[in-house]
């Protein structure tokens, strides 16, 4: 696996863990039981994740996030307690796919791998705040289901196919910023921000 697959994968799976951190751990951990990810000796310490302990307690976490995901509100109440949580466990993830013989690059997958998953994180609570405007709560569930679809599938992509993963990482990026800037433009929409003030009527 080159350097540029290692990148890559480091980046897709920190990135997806800023939207569902405890489904790519089970994700990864249960692929490795079933022998779906050949992993390369350098990836050794990704072994953790299928300990049964390990599956166990993300397993617990996925099943929660699963339901209060979908919950309108509760959602921005998980992500807001997952705020610390999520970027650290993207770098954590993303620190176990480099070689550990390169303490350079372990700095720099760390750093990377939780600025990542804090900017996949902002997007994913930025849309789902401007989600949770609609009175209806089919939004909620549909965008929710969709993120649990797109978090496995793209997870596998990613694990499946080294080479392509640093093109996931970039699509992924690019649909970040693309959250981010139209959730920023509809909340200042709904709220008002910059508009130009009207002068106090004289007379």
């Amino acid at each position: 696996m080159g350097i540029m697959e290692i990148i890559g994968l480091a980046g897709s799976v920190s990135l997806l863990a800023g939207w569902r951190l405890y489904l790519c751990v089970f994700a990864t951990g249960l692929a490795m039981r079933l022998g779906a990810i050949p992993l390369p000796d350098h990836l050794a310490s990704l072994d953790v994740l299928a300990n049964p302990w390990v599956m166990g307690i993300v397993a617990i976490g996925a099943l929660a996030e699963f339901f209060a995901d979908k919950v309108m509100w509760l959602d921005s109440v998980w992500d807001t307690v997952h705020t610390l949580v999520r970027p650290v466990g993207g770098a954590l993830l993303a620190l176990a796919i480099v070689d550990p013989a390169d303490p350079a690059m372990q700095v720099i997958a760390f750093l990377l791998g939780g600025g990542g998953a804090l900017l996949a994180h902002g997007g994913k609570a930025s849309a789902r705040a401007v989600v949770n405007t609609s009175p209806e709560p089919v939004s909620n569930v549909a965008v929710s289901a969709m993120e649990d679809v797109a978090t496995a599938g793209l997870l596998y992509l990613a694990y499946e196919y080294p080479v392509a993963a640093g093109v996931i990482a970039l699509i992924l990026l690019a649909l970040v910023i693309w959250l981010l800037i139209a959730a920023r433009r509809v909340i200042r929409h709904i709220f008002g921000f910059g508009k130009p003030q009207q002068p106090p009527p004289t007379g």
